[in-house]
């Protein structure tokens, strides 16, 4: 499984991670201070989403290469019950492991536990127009296009449009 849930002790490898990777994940990520890439944000960011984790609302997890070693993120975000039942997937990868087939795992664990455990109905999933391999990894997991939202998200300092889409428990 190349996925698992997020631990505190995650947090210096993440870090490290999180710097190598800044310009890569600077065009999908909204903007941070100044020392949001430093170990204690990263551990006040790690106890809030298992703090979400536990109260049912976020599953944050950490995608881990085929030596064990971490290698993105990968959350639920966004988990609304009641009629609803519908969970945010969001992910990233490390920029030198990207096109191993890192992300379509890390997505197919997460809709295993969606439609497993946590017995979502919906699983949603927003991608720029131009990230085409982000894309890629959800219609390999059976995801849908089902709409683009002008002004969806503000990432790299802009709102952004983004492409919707959508995967059923049913599907």
């Amino acid at each position: 499984m190349p996925t698992r849930l997020l631990t505190l002790e995650d947090v210096p490898a993440l870090t490290e991670l999180l710097v190598r990777n800044r310009e890569h994940l600077a065009p999908t990520s909204p903007l941070r201070d100044g020392d949001w890439l430093t170990v204690e944000r990263q551990r006040e960011a790690a106890v809030q989403a298992l703090a979400e984790h536990e109260a049912g609302r976020r599953v944050p997890m950490v995608v881990l290469d085929a030596a064990g070693e971490l290698a993105g993120t990968l959350n639920l975000n966004s988990i609304i019950r009641g009629a609803f039942q519908s969970a945010s997937v969001g992910y990233w990868i490390s920029a030198d492991r990207t096109g191993q087939g890192l992300a379509t795992a890390a997505v197919a664990d997460a809709l295993a536990l969606a439609f497993g455990p946590l017995a979502l109905h919906r699983v949603q999933g927003e991608t720029q127009p131009d990230n085409l391999a982000s894309q890629r990894v959800l219609l390999r997991n059976g995801f849908v296009e089902y709409g683009r939202a002008p002004q969806y998200l503000h990432l790299g300092g802009a709102w952004r449009d983004c492409v919707l889409f959508q995967r059923l428990s049913t599907d």
